[in-house]
């Protein structure tokens, strides 16, 4: 059996929305009689790429997170990392593949045609970008189920240390079916809204990463200030912890950007590279914009600027050249750092480990970033006819869809699970600490 996906728009030359999809899109469901191949080194790359990402998560983004909240709140934090990858696994399968990639022509989701994974087989068979070139469709169903996964286990790090355990899971839930799998089939689906606008998010600044910082901060916000903040010390109670989760994630992003290329080739290698360069220009323009304001240099803004490099280069991944991922790395440091140093005291939310101001922030600059690094002049992707003005225009339109989307969502949804658990924990849970009052255990013992 062969079944042809609808693909993730990872194009590399810039080119409009109908000759990207001339090009690359492969119509879903279609092309039963055309010839196709597995390839087996593709395969294993895209089994690997799929480990790494979850690997990102735990113990990756577990140990980050858990390493920042103090320590009444590490195993808190690693257990709403674990449960909502759990939970959106089983989600995933059940309905959420079908509503981002179920071959539905509507520009919003994808349809009901795949939910329990209906008619997939050992023998299924996804495209490529590529004619001809095909991957296994449980490859592919569990590698954009790993995307799915850590979406939501990062927001989960802008109200750490006061939010009630069933509030995050059934937050989680409504969450990703009505924001994560809509956007990520207008984005990334060739019949999605934004796919066919043109816009280019090669492995989730829209998707993943301005969805969670957008989410976050509207969690922050309605679940209130942590009891005692800017009164009491809530210094991250392990940076030893917080570097080993922000190395993990560092590692597991190689699956997270060059496995979106989806084969084992040059697009691949591109998008490893520039996922080092990037990240390495905006931990050195983090720390030097530290010392000129602070006057010293720390591992947590040598960390904060990794995950920026990280998240800005994730849609321009398969774009840039590696020389201009540098400089969009050092550039969403820069803005990231305002926002977390300057922005967040100004007014005064409580995003305990910077979700907006990095991912949020970072996914932004990326997104917009994307149509510069793009251009053949600056060593990107882009095609001789690119037009960098247009194309910013459709990436920031895609950016605002998603920025409203989310925020109008997660609104609405937050108010709905306050109604029906509550979001916050009490404030003698609260102070007692969320790993004994929630979950009954500690992470340490004395």
């Amino acid at each position: 059996m062969t079944v042809s996906m609808s693909l993730k728009s990872g194009l590399r030359t810039g080119l409009t929305a109908a000759a990207a999809m001339a090009v690359f899109a492969v119509p879903a469901f279609a092309q039963e009689a055309a010839a196709s191949s597995i390839d087996k080194g593709d395969t294993t790359f895209m089994l690997l790429s799929t480990i790494l990402v979850l690997l990102m998560i735990l113990p990756g983004l577990a140990l980050f997170y858990g390493g920042l909240v103090r320590t009444k709140n590490m195993l808190s934090v690693l257990m709403q990392c674990t449960l909502v990858t759990a939970l959106m696994m089983v989600i995933w399968v059940v309905y959420g593949y079908s509503f981002a990639f179920g071959g539905s022509e509507s520009a919003f989701w994808g349809g009901g045609a795949k939910m329990f994974l209906a008619g997939v087989t050992a023998d299924s068979e996804a495209a490529t970008f590529t004619d001809g070139v095909m991957i296994p469709e449980y490859i592919f169903i569990a590698f954009q189920m790993t995307f799915a996964c850590i979406t939501p286990a990062l927001i989960v790090g802008a109200f750490a240390e006061r939010i009630r355990f069933s509030a995050v899971m059934l937050f989680t839930a409504l969450w990703a079916t009505i924001v994560y799998f809509p956007v990520a089939h207008m984005v990334w689906d060739a019949n999605g809204l934004l796919f066919k606008m043109g816009a280019l998010d090669f492995a989730g600044g829209t998707v993943v990463h301005i969805n969670a910082g957008i989410a976050g901060l509207i969690g922050a916000i309605l679940v209130g200030k942590r009891t005692g903040f800017g009164r009491d010390m809530m210094a991250p109670h392990s940076m030893t912890l917080t570097m080993v989760g922000a190395a993990l994630l560092w590692f597991g992003w190689f699956g997270f950007n060059a496995g979106s290329n989806l084969e084992a080739n040059g697009g691949a290698a591109l998008a490893m590279i520039n996922t080092f360069t990037a990240t390495a220009g905006a931990i050195l323009a983090w720390t030097v914009i530290e010392t000129l304001h602070r006057g010293k240099v720390s591992l947590l803004g040598a960390v904060s600027g990794m995950i920026s490099g990280l998240v800005a280069v994730t849609p321009a991944a398969g774009f840039a050249g590696p020389v201009g991922a540098i400089f969009l790395g050092a550039a969403a440091s820069g803005v990231c750092y305002f926002f977390v140093a300057v922005v967040k005291n100004k007014f005064g939310y409580d995003d305990t480990a910077d979700v907006f101001g990095i991912h949020g922030i970072g996914g932004i600059v990326g997104a917009l970033g994307t149509a510069v690094v793009n251009m053949p002049g600056f060593g990107g992707a882009g095609g001789a006819d690119y037009e960098m003005g247009a194309q910013l225009v459709t990436q920031a339109a895609a950016v605002g869809i998603t920025i409203l989307w989310c925020g109008i969502a997660s609104f609405v949804l937050f108010k709905l699970v306050d109604m029906a658990v509550g979001l916050r924990v009490g404030v003698e849970d609260e102070r007692q600490g969320l790993d004994l009052a929630s979950h009954g255990e500690a992470a340490y013992h004395n």
